[in-house]
């Protein structure tokens, strides 16, 4: 079990990694993964030292795939950053590797899945705020960032690119948010996911209905 003061001194270390971030992956954004961590980590009985790690220290790469307009993957430089951190502090190895999994399978890109219950518990907790009105704020929010236009529901999105100006709220749902309930690999994360989905797919159909004028 990790002492509150060691995992206060790794949380203010991990923070330092966002003081150049975008404010679609900001601290807070890594603040509401934590919650929903720890609230389905309780539901599914899953070793909460590991979350809390995991959960802070799982977008510390961000930053760099950010500046490498998404060439570089953030979980294969987080994973490698949380261990070098996690052994700074003095961690034992067990931990350290059960958490650097954990960070290192959350974007589950390619044949990198969570396997062990934690790991599936960090993928759904930051997946699940990628979807419901978190999911869509931060949709319009990253848009804002790349420089794309409001909404354009006539955009072929299999033609469209990321990072672009073609990179709308609207096309990170269709081309991926519509699809995370889906791939939801928890009980409780496919629950909470079920109602945010839902959610979503109303405000884009009213977006289409405003945007056409028709009122």
């Amino acid at each position: 079990m990790i002492d509150e003061a060691t995992f206060r001194r790794i949380e203010a270390e991990a923070r330092t990694f966002f003081e150049q971030a975008r404010g679609s992956h900001g601290w807070d954004h890594t603040e509401r993964v934590l919650a929903l961590c720890l609230h389905i980590g309780r539901s599914e009985g899953a070793d909460l030292d590991v979350l809390r790690l995991a959960a802070v220290l799982h977008d510390i790469g961000r930053t760099e795939q950010d500046e490498g307009q998404g060439k570089v993957c953030h979980a294969e430089i987080g994973a490698r950053l949380a261990r070098d951190l996690l052994h700074a502090h003095g961690l034992a190895e067990p931990l350290v590797k059960r958490v650097v999994a954990c960070v290192a399978t959350h974007r589950f890109r390619g044949g990198n899945r969570p396997v062990s219950l934690e790991e599936r518990i960090l993928f759904d907790a930051d997946k699940l705020d990628s979807i419901g009105a978190v999911g869509i704020g931060r949709a319009f929010l990253f848009a804002g960032e790349v420089g794309a236009r409001l909404h354009d529901p006539t955009a072929d999105h299999t033609k469209t690119k990321a990072y672009t100006a073609d990179d709308t709220a609207h096309r990170e749902f269709v081309v991926k948010l519509s699809r995370i309930r889906d791939r939801m690999l928890t009980g409780e994360g496919r629950r909470l996911a079920e109602e945010r989905h839902a959610y979503m797919v109303e405000f884009f159909a009213r977006l289409d209905r405003e945007v056409a004028g028709d009122l």
